[in-house]
Order: C-alpha cells, then structure tokens, then sequence
C-alpha cells in the first residue's frame, strides 16, 4: 500500500469513527435522513478506495480531461 492509499484509508476510517461516535453518544441520529448520509457516503468511498485503488471520481475526472 502506498502512502497516499493509506491516508485516503485512515481519512475514511476516521470520518467513519466519527459518525459512530457521535451516534453512539446520541450527538446525532444517522437513522433518520440527512446530510450525514453524504458524509458516511464520502468516507466509505475514501476508505475503499484507499484499500482497491479504484476510485470513481478520478475516473471521471479523468475523462474530463484533468491529469
């Protein structure tokens, strides 16, 4: 694994850690729907795609012509 697939990984995790947390301690109910979703949305992506490599957005952008 690559440096920057394991902070893409612990980016994720972290994010991950902090909704349960914050869920868990009734801070915030991520059983009803909100703008936390995106959040757990982003981290879930950034942890796989720190693990596979593959992430969706690069590929897109990639074909938008960025680098």
């Amino acid at each position: 694994m690559t440096a920057q697939g394991l902070t893409m990984t612990l980016a994720g995790l972290f994010i991950l850690i902090s909704l349960a947390l914050a869920h868990a301690f009734g801070q915030i109910d991520i059983s009803q729907p909100s703008w936390l979703w995106f959040t757990a949305f982003v981290g879930l992506n950034l942890f796989q795609a720190g693990l596979t490599g593959f992430c969706p957005l690069t590929k897109i952008l990639k074909k938008l012509g960025f680098k």
